[in-house]
């Protein structure tokens, strides 16, 4: 029997279908809106600084374009996993899951040899205020990856923890409270990917425009 089988076919309101206006999802848009806004703000004050002050440009390190692809990497790995979740494949959803931790927390470990990397170059957190910059971004958004982490591996927990016998499995696919907050955490996830993306062309292109 499916997850399709087992939801019942009426019109009666359910709060998890009404997916836009739950009040998780609420939650995750005004965070995301904050998160955008801190950063496009960080952004104009790079700008600002560098033309005030006539500072040179930052070149980033090669890893930093390594790390897109990690992160790249684990957003695919998460849609696999809700794709596998939907269609109640036990092994396939934990597997993915596990990799998305994995792949996280290597992007982690990158980005700190890419900080090692700018470090070998002199360029420190208070060489000027650009520089000062380029650590306060990568590093906020290096937090908001690890406070994703966290939210990994709790699905993976309960997945390992309720998804023993056949009856539990289902159960746990049954659930949309449990979609639900997948579904949030992938939302996140691509949104910490795009983010990234952006960044790093960002700096790219201040490169450049010298």
């Amino acid at each position: 029997m499916s997850q399709s089988e087992l939801q019942p076919n009426n019109d009666e309101y359910n709060e998890f279908d009404s997916f836009a206006f739950h009040p998780y999802n609420v939650m995750l848009a005004l965070i995301l809106f904050g998160l955008t806004a801190l950063f496009l703000a960080l952004s104009a004050a790079f700008i600002y600084t560098r033309v005030q002050s006539d500072l040179p440009p930052i070149k980033l390190p090669t890893i930093f374009v390594f790390n897109t692809l990690i992160l790249l990497a684990s957003s695919f790995t998460m849609i696999q996993a809700k794709k596998a979740y939907k269609r109640d494949d036990t092994a396939g959803y934990k597997r993915l899951l596990l990799i998305t931790i994995l792949l996280s927390v290597f992007f982690l470990a990158a980005q700190i040899f890419g900080w090692r990397e700018l470090f070998r170059q002199d360029i420190l957190i208070n060489s000027d205020n650009s520089a000062s910059y380029l650590y306060i971004i990568s590093a906020l958004h290096f937090a908001h990856v690890i406070f994703g982490i966290p939210f990994l591996g709790t699905f993976l927990w309960r997945a390992n923890k309720y998804m023993q016998e056949p009856v539990s499995v289902l159960v746990y696919f049954s659930d949309p409270a449990k979609l639900l907050r997948l579904r949030l955490l992938t939302i996140y996830w691509h949104f910490l990917d795009g983010l990234w993306i952006y960044l790093v062309l960002f700096f790219w292109i201040n490169y450049l425009v010298r």
